[in-house]
């Protein structure tokens, strides 16, 4: 049997925000693999997340933040499944960063399915015409593209964004691991991001 050590255990739930023993058993399962047991438990924790989205989300917050300087604001509604949790430091906790994200890092949509086609399609333009231009063969284009448009939905999706206070941790698997800590499901319904002088 694979010895888990403590680190291993403490490195994974910063990771994934899952809870310690889900860890421990995850490294157990996969021999120790850091990688399988982060796959893992991503796939378990997307199970349960995915049980829960059919539960109605109709409590929360609407939060507002504004950025040093008084520049930039941010109004956001964070929902989760009862009054009780959307009263928690910990939920309250969640909307303030999430609200900080936003205004910080510049998101425009909550998640990529709310990028509009038109823009995609603007952006497969332009990435393929930087490409020919770079003398990229042409069989190899589309595949680049799409690594690209991946790296686009990081930069304007706040749910695939890297989190402002640890960039190992997206702020999906944030939003997940308090989902999973509150047993509720938890939506990040939307927002608007305020900037002076920007219509």
């Amino acid at each position: 049997m694979t010895s888990i050590t403590a680190d291993q255990v403490k490195e994974l739930r910063e990771r994934t925000g899952a809870g310690m023993m889900e860890c421990k058993k995850a490294l157990v399962e996969n021999g120790g693999d850091f990688d399988k047991a982060v796959d893992a438990l991503r796939k378990s924790g997307i199970a349960k997340a995915e049980k829960r989205a059919d539960r109605a989300a109709s409590e929360g917050r609407v939060e507002s933040y504004i950025h040093p300087g008084y520049r930039v604001g941010v109004l956001i509604e964070v929902n989760c499944e009862t009054d009780f949790v959307a009263r928690t430091d910990d939920f309250t906790g969640l909307v303030r960063d999430l609200a900080m994200q936003a205004a910080a890092a510049g998101a425009e949509f909550v998640r990529r399915e709310d990028v509009p086609a038109d823009r995609i399609a603007k952006e497969k333009e332009i990435f393929a015409a930087q490409l020919a231009n770079e003398g990229k063969p042409a069989a190899m284009i589309d595949k680049i593209v799409e690594g690209k448009l991946n790296k686009f939905y990081a930069e304007v999706c706040l749910l695939e964004q890297p989190f402002i206070k640890d960039d190992k941790t997206t702020i999906d698997a944030l939003v997940k691991a308090a989902s999973s800590k509150t047993g509720e499901n938890i939506v990040v319904r939307r927002f608007a991001r305020f900037k002076l002088g920007q219509e």
